[in-house]
């Protein structure tokens, strides 16, 4: 069980930190120093960096977080534990949407040096990011409360 938890707040720390430090200090910067042209380019390339580490993120996650639910008990798994599968199900499918939709579409319209198809593939991915961002971050209260409760803390 250790080992699975370790493993999954690894993950949940590369992914919301991931989205928490794109969302709250790269993206101001970058849409306030870059033109259009400069600041596509640097997002495609960031998420092209980032993104594999999100696949991993999400396979550690889902796997992990399914091992030690099964330690639990499927029918004995406090409600928390519960809240937390189906909000970091929620946030998998957005990271699918993301990946296959918005991001493709930044990809090709970079390649294409075509700025206002990138430009409303990134506000996409900005919008679907932020959800997910104030979900892992619900996610990490909702835990902490949670086990504060089950335990009388």
């Amino acid at each position: 069980m250790v080992v699975s938890l370790l493993f999954h707040v690894l993950g949940i720390v590369v992914w919301v930190g991931g989205m928490f430090f794109a969302y709250m200090a790269l993206r101001p910067v970058a849409a306030s120093v870059l033109e259009p042209p400069q600041r596509l380019t640097l997002w495609a390339g960031v998420f092209g960096k980032f993104f594999p580490w999100v696949w991993v993120s999400v396979l550690l996650i889902l796997l992990t977080g399914l091992h030690m639910m099964a330690l639990f008990g499927w029918l004995a798994a406090p409600l928390y534990v519960l809240a937390m599968l189906a909000i970091g199900l929620l946030m998998m499918l957005i990271y699918l949407v993301v990946f296959f939709m918005p991001y493709a579409k930044l990809k090709r319209a970079v390649a294409e040096q075509n700025w206002k198809a990138g430009g409303a593939a990134l506000g996409q991915i900005r919008q679907l990011i932020g959800i997910n961002l104030v979900l892992g971050l619900l996610t990490i209260v909702l835990v902490f409360a949670g086990k504060m409760m089950v335990s009388g803390a």
